[in-house]
């Protein structure tokens, strides 16, 4: 089984508040994600710098071990302590990010390292992915480097790029739209995407 690691360790700098506290259609950013994962996925983990954080969430934890190093550190943190072959990551602030989206790009990878989705434009979203476990070798090198962009990750590694296509009718505009400013987090009150 494939864990599902969701990224609770920002800083919500853009934001000005902790935007996961948020509230969206009831419970919090955060608790929606851990909800919506868990009815899909066996195993759902928080990712986090602070293990006392988020008290209200009842999911077992990954707790930075480069903390201040971004979602690369939560990927490292889960490749190091979980026994398993490879994780799903998935960005908490992304409010309409789909569990069988997810599955789905979890097939697609095959034998790659990783498996991300590339927009038209070339736009990657590493933050909605699938990582083996053969990527730690090089988030450890990424890490000791200070070079903490997935993106880096991913031209480091073998990775699957799916199309929007690729996914049929599993493929939503909105997949992996984040909540990052105010202004984003309006709009998804608002009812608009």
């Amino acid at each position: 089984m494939i864990p599902i690691i969701i990224l609770a360790g920002g800083k919500s700098r853009r934001m000005g508040r902790d935007k996961l506290a948020l509230p969206f259609g009831g419970p919090s950013l955060l608790e929606s994600a851990v909800s919506r994962f868990s009815e899909v996925f066996e195993d759902v983990y928080i990712s986090v710098a602070d293990a006392a954080k988020y008290p209200e969430i009842t999911a077992p934890r990954v707790v930075d071990i480069f903390p201040g190093a971004g979602p690369l550190s939560g990927l490292h943190a889960a490749l190091s302590s979980l026994p398993v072959d490879g994780v799903f990551l998935v960005a908490a602030d992304l409010p309409f990010a789909a569990p069988l989206a997810a599955r789905r790009l979890i097939e697609l990878c095959c034998e790659h390292d990783a498996c991300v989705i590339r927009l038209a434009d070339g736009l990657l979203e590493p933050l909605f992915g699938f990582y083996r476990r053969s990527v730690l070798p090089l988030c450890e090198a990424r890490l000791s480097e200070g070079d903490f962009r997935m993106t880096r990750l991913l031209e480091g590694c073998i990775t699957r790029f799916v199309e929007p296509a690729e996914l049929g009718e599993l493929w939503d505009d909105d997949l992996i739209v984040n909540v990052n400013f105010p202004a984003d987090y309006e709009r998804l009150q608002g009812g608009s995407k």
